[in-house]
This record gives structure tokens, sequence and C-alpha cells, in this order.
């Protein structure tokens, strides 16, 4: 990877006159406002379809696109809607939250009249597309079109629907013919707006990472679809469940509750599932991060039904075997590792073999201790970050953190003078420390939009382990009008990062 930097900001983050963040031409404007100060990559979260709490990391499906992010303007551009029905969707809330429940609601309706109107040509290139994509889409579709009906829980659906019995999944098609088409449109609609937007993107200079959450969902496509990939009981339920151990941020570690993968299976036929799962991402994105990497290596199961993770047990995971199996997929792809937390030696070592590059985080340098996330430490194979989507803002941390921590930080970013907590676009602590992230020697340096912009508290995406209110910051055009474009350039090009891709 040659030296750049680049911007983290989800899709759902963006301006837009709906709700939430979607394909429209703020996307655009965004890519043109970041490539005019010298970023060359856009990081983004998963664009797949999200389920529980709104987390792009509990999609239902880890192939099909979120629907919500569909742009209703092309779709009067190519006579599916109306002006005038366009203007009639916009939404009047606030610019500075994405409202899911609304999104959600006015999606499905304007898709719908949209679907209603296709035409016999339109009507080919979405069969066109369900032929190309059949191997994940049928699933997605029939898998929609049944949780209609009787809910996402898939292992409560009537014997052969759940058994994902093929005779069951046709007979139901032939009598719901009208809502499985609805779901194949619906992604058809996705992509076609996805791969017009990313070509925009691509051809101002700017490339896209990807995010792909290492496990998924058990009411999701995936494990309906795939049971026998999974470490499922008798009855479709989890024998074990993913999480963390006890550390030092929590007594009972963390239940994230998704199911566990069994790859002895998966061995079976050289890891297929997940082969198909990755090289699909690289038709979506130029570059990919894995999160929670160390997977790979070993993973925590569990027991299912258990409240906490206390009796949880480290297994092998498949460790080179499948890495070696992507990399050949996949030659010279861009591909980070997720390597926070807690690491054993061996699975640092195994990481660094991998010749993946890691990642540092700007707010985790500051423990007391002589962290290898401090700048001077870090190498050129790594991926430098001020913060993740997990991490509260720079400046909210700032205000959070000790005396003593915050006193250090800013010392060594050379934060001159006083104000540190004064926020905004001219914030000078943040701009102090994203300059020292970008003069670091990390290969790629990834600043969150709200450190741009020096925002709080009050605009961070996620707090892990809280499950409501999180994935709902919104940008207003306004604040992308007032970023300081000449001094995030100046110190792109002085630190050598404008010229690389």
């Amino acid at each position: 990877m040659e030296r750049a930097s680049g911007v983290l900001c989800n899709i759902s983050s963006l301006p837009s006159k709906f709700g939430i963040g979607n394909f429209s031409r703020d996307a655009e404007s965004f890519a043109q406002t970041i490539h005019e100060m010298g970023f060359k990559w856009w990081q983004m979260l998963p664009l797949t379809a999200i389920g529980c709490g709104n987390s792009p990391y509990s999609g239902i499906s880890t192939y099909a696109g979120n629907y919500l992010y569909i742009n209703p303007y092309e779709l009067m551009d190519i006579n599916l809607l109306t002006h005038d029905e366009v203007n009639n969707f916009k939404y009047n809330g606030s610019p500075y939250k994405a409202d899911y429940n609304f999104a959600r609601w006015n999606v499905k309706n304007f898709m719908q009249i949209a679907f209603s109107r296709l035409t016999d040509e339109m009507k080919s290139s979405v069969k066109k597309f369900l032929k190309e994509q059949n191997y994940w889409l049928d699933d997605y579709a029939v898998f929609q079109a049944i949780a209609e009906k009787f809910g996402s829980k898939w292992w409560e659906w009537e014997k052969a629907l759940k058994e994902h019995n093929q005779k069951a999944i046709e007979a139901f098609k032939r009598a719901n013919e009208d809502r499985y088409e609805y779901y194949v449109f619906e992604q058809y609609e996705f992509f076609r707006q996805w791969n017009m937007l990313k070509k925009k993107i691509n051809d101002l200079g700017v490339k896209i990472i990807g995010d792909l959450p290492f496990y998924v969902a058990l009411d999701s496509v995936d494990v309906w679809a795939n049971a026998d990939q999974f470490q499922l009981d008798g009855n479709y339920r989890p024998k074990a469940v993913a999480g963390v151990p006890p550390d030092a941020f929590s007594d009972t570690g963390q239940m994230w509750g998704n199911p566990l993968y069994d790859f002895d299976e998966m061995k079976k036929d050289d890891f297929s599932w997940w082969r198909k799962r990755v090289s699909y991402c690289f038709k979506l994105y130029d570059g990919l991060r894995l999160d929670h990497f160390r997977a790979f290596y070993n993973y925590f199961a569990i027991p299912f039904g258990d409240e906490t993770a206390v009796n949880g047990v480290w297994h092998s995971g498949p460790k080179n075997e499948l890495i070696n199996l992507i990399k050949k997929d996949n030659k010279n792809a861009v591909i980070i590792a997720e390597d926070l937390g807690l690491l054993t030696p061996d699975v640092t070592e195994f990481i660094k073999k991998t010749g993946f590059p890691g990642m540092k985080i700007f707010q985790f340098a500051f423990d007391g201790t002589q962290s290898t996330h401090l700048p001077h430490y870090y190498d050129i194979n790594c991926v430098a970050y001020t913060g993740t989507h997990d991490n509260d803002t720079l400046l909210g941390w700032l205000y959070k953190a000790n005396e003593g921590a915050r006193n250090f930080a800013l010392k060594y970013c050379n934060f001159q003078g006083f104000g540190w907590g004064a926020g905004g676009p001219e914030c000078g602590s943040t701009k102090a420390i994203i300059k020292t992230v970008i003069a670091s020697s990390a290969s790629l340096a990834v600043i969150p939009i709200q450190d741009l912009l020096g925002y709080g508290s009050d605009t961070r995406m996620n707090v892990p382990g809280v499950a409501e209110g999180n994935w709902e910051f919104r940008i207003a055009n306004e604040a992308l009008y007032g970023l300081d474009r000449a001094y995030f350039a100046d110190i792109n090009n002085t630190y050598g990062r404008s010229c690389g891709m």
C-alpha cells in the first residue's frame, strides 16, 4: 500500500433530503470535498442490509445491500417516480440524525411505486441481474418474502421452509411471486445506483475501503441457507455463541450472540463460503477491512443460554489455511486486519505473518505505558486512525481523559496555547492530533469526519455494548462547507500523502 490518507464516514451519515444519507449527489460532493483536501481513500462501514439496532455489523445478509441508501432521484431519472412524488417523500426532521424508522417507511413506499411501473425492458434487466447474482439473491428475495409473513426468526418457520427445502421454497415463490420479484428489484436498484456512484467516486481519484464483519447474525439469510456451515443443534439453535472474555473493561466479558462457524465442515470444500464472501467484497470496494481479525486464529465460544461470557473458551480458527486461499483468490488486494484488543504473542505473530497491515489508534496510546499506539512506534505496514467508529470523537476523548493523559497527548502533538476544548473546524487541539497522525510513518492514515470537523461526543457513531441510539450521526451540508480544506490539503501535501494511492 502506497503512502496516502483517507476519511472514515458511513453512507448513512451523509447529508440528504430523505432522513438518512444515501446514494445522492451529496455523496459525490463528499468525495469531491475529501479529494480537494488530498485524501485518497474513503472508508465506509458495511453497505449490507442492516439488522438489530440498525447496526451494519448485524446484517440480515452478507451480500444484500442496504436498501435505505437507494436514492429516489435516480428513480425519477428513469421515469419510475415523478418530481412531485419525490418531493412528497422528503424528510422534514433534523439533518443531524439518521431517522431509520422514517427511512424504512419512506423507501419501501417509493420503491413499491417504482416497482409497479417497471417496463418490459427494465424487467429484462432485473432478470439478467438475478441470473448473474442467483447464488445469493434468490435466497435473499425468498427469505424476505417469507419473513414478511412469518417474521425473520426462520428457525420458527414451518418445518420444510426452515429446513431450506427446495420444493417448499419453489412453492412459496410461486404463491408469492410479486413479493419475491419486489425484493429482487430492490437489490437490482441498490447495485445499479452503487455501481454508478462508485465509478464517479473512483473517477475523482478516490478509492473506497469497505468493511467485512467476521460474524453474521442468526436471523440472517446466510445461516438459514447454509445451516450446515454453522455450529447449530438439531433445532437450528446455536450450540455456542460469539463474544469476548472478561477483561479490564468488563468483569463478565461481552456477549455478541452470533452463531459460530463450523470450520471443520467448511474445510471440506476449501472454505468456499468464506472465499466467495471475501471475493464478492472486492467487486464492491477497492480495499477491505476484515473485522475481528484475530478470530481467524482463534475464536471465543460461549455456551448458548449463558447470560455472561465468563464460561467461554477459546477454539482454534482456520488460521493461514483460509488466509492463504483468500490471498490466492484476491492477488495484491488491499486488506486491513482489525487487530485491536488484547492480543497474545501467538496471535500477534500470526497477524504479522499474513503481511496485512494492522491498525493503530491514537486514542489508545495514552494509557500510562509505552503503548505501540504512540505514533513514534508505528511501522510503515499499518493503518493509523485518530479513532474508529467504536471510539469517542477526538474532542470527546480529550474532555473525558484524565488530566495527565490529556496534557501528555497535547504536548506530544505540540499543541500550543490555551483553549484546547474549543470545538468546531478551527479546533486547535484536534487539528494538532490529526497532523501528528498524518505525519506518522503509517502507510495509510484515516481520520473520521467528526474529527476533521472538531465535533464532540454527541456525534459519536457507536458505543459498544449499548443497544440503542447508535449509528445515527449525520452531517449537514453547511458543516462540510466549513471544513478547513486548506489546512488538511497542506498537511497531506507536506507529509507526502496527496500523491500516493
